[in-house]
């Protein structure tokens, strides 16, 4: 393929518009892989959060999630830590055991993010969770088996990340009992 030359469009604070040929998308400006967590209870409970998404408009059923290397000072951070960082932040829970589940990107036809996915297990409860100042969190515990049904039930909007997550634990997990 013929690599083209990119020419920024928007920087911000967070993301920068691109244009390469005739394609515009959207880059993180970390640079950094974010991360996602599929948080199980002991009791087989999903642990998943709601927040209002200003780009579409409405609160979205996610895995608890966040960027890596964002934090001033520590923009090496491991995806494991940014993932034990956002969990705690988000849920209040902290994990015990922790398994790298897989990584792939976003939206590749929208922005150049990638995301890994962790499965947590053995969690405790360490604090509120709730999320940082600038986010209202709200924290739902779905049995895993009922998660689609439950989804359905309310009517949800759901991040995609959320089944892909929820598909590469099941497989974790079926595979940790053999």
């Amino acid at each position: 393929m013929n690599k083209q030359e990119s020419r920024v469009l928007y920087a911000g604070r967070h993301l920068t518009m691109v244009a390469r040929g005739h394609w515009e998308y959207a880059t993180r400006n970390t640079a950094r892989p974010s991360v996602g967590i599929v948080a199980i209870t002991d009791a087989g409970d999903v642990v998943l959060v709601e927040q209002h998404r200003p780009p579409v408009g409405r609160s979205v059923i996610e895995l608890p999630a966040g960027l890596s290397g964002d934090i001033a000072g520590n923009e090496d951070e491991a995806l494991v830590e940014a993932a034990r960082r956002e969990l705690l932040e988000e849920t209040g829970y902290v994990a015990a055991r922790w398994t790298e589940l897989c990584t792939g990107y976003s939206s590749p036809g929208l922005t150049d993010e990638s995301i890994t996915l962790y499965l947590a297990q053995g969690l405790r409860r360490q604090g509120a969770g709730g999320g940082d100042a600038s986010e209202a969190i709200t924290i739902h515990e779905v049995p895993l088996a009922e998660v689609l049904n439950w989804l359905s039930a309310r009517g949800a909007a759901a991040d995609l990340k959320l089944l892909a997550g929820l598909y590469a634990a099941t497989q974790e997990i079926s595979s940790q009992n053999k």
